[in-house]
């Protein structure tokens, strides 16, 4: 059941979507993000209709039968079990962000204790992870399936593409379900690296000069990438202006920017 890969960006029929949230569950089970029933994966089929795990199922045993379609108000509109109590975390960040059409939440274990331990993962000691996850904040507690849950993340889901809940996991979202998984994989993997450094009792901080370096070869990666999907496909759409969120955005670059040329001073 878990062997068909995830492709990204790719319109899909219902049933395609259906097998890849079996797929990525399937995934997060094996890697021990979740847990028993831990966990769940959604999915946009169109404007007002989401595709989700059902509730108290684990994530590594779901066929497609057993997801659940709701609206964008959480009513069931097809499916014969019942949809997770956190969905409503996942139809705010669709209605706040309308280019993301899928996400995932799970307990990944390093990660997840950077959020039991109050501690964002927000230092730039990756040049990968700078550019390709940004700053993962940390959101305040909120009990699981109620309100204060969609109110804890609210803040954060615009300008962030992962965020850690305190004292209970992880959420990422992306274009397609398979951005939002590996968002996912590459947030635990930024903890368990930041894990090993503090354990080794030093972080060495990308100097601002560096952060400045990585971003200008982002944007020649994106230009040519744009150019020769342009000649593949045509034109393709502007990206937006400096403050547009590729995977950071320009604030969190000029926060860290600061850092880092703060603790180059310190260090001379």
């Amino acid at each position: 059941m878990h062997s068909e890969p995830i492709s990204p960006g790719a319109v899909k029929t219902e049933e395609q979507h259906r097998r890849d949230i079996c797929v990525a569950g399937g995934w997060m089970h094996e890697r021990g993000y979740v847990a028993s029933t831990d966990g769940n994966i959604s999915v946009r089929l169109g404007p007002d209709r989401i595709l989700t795990s059902p509730t108290c199922l684990s994530k590594g045993m779901m066929t497609p039968d057993d997801l659940v379609i709701t609206d964008l108000e959480g009513r069931r509109l097809g499916g014969s079990r019942k949809a997770s109590s956190e969905l409503p975390m996942h139809l705010l960040i669709y209605r706040l962000r309308p280019d993301v059409n899928a996400v995932c939440h799970a307990h990944p274990p390093v990660a997840t204790g950077f959020a039991a331990a109050g501690l964002a993962l927000d230092k730039p000691i990756l040049c990968e992870l700078v550019l390709g996850l940004g700053c993962v904040p940390l959101a305040r507690y909120g009990t699981p399936g109620t309100s204060e849950l969609t109110t804890a993340v609210e803040p954060f889901v615009r300008d962030h593409n992962a965020i850690l809940m305190a004292n209970h996991g992880v959420v990422t979202y992306g274009a397609d379900l398979l951005t939002a998984f590996q968002r996912m994989e590459s947030t635990e993997h930024f903890a368990n690296v930041a894990l090993v450094t503090q354990l080794l009792g030093k972080q060495v901080m990308l100097s601002g000069g560096d952060l400045e370096k990585l971003v200008e070869a982002k944007a020649r990666y994106t230009s040519g990438s744009q150019a020769a999907a342009a000649e593949l496909n045509g034109p393709v759409p502007p990206r937006g202006d400096a403050t547009e969120r590729v995977t950071l955005t320009r604030r969190e670059l000029d926060a860290l920017i600061d850092e880092a040329l703060e603790k180059d001073r310190a260090r001379r």
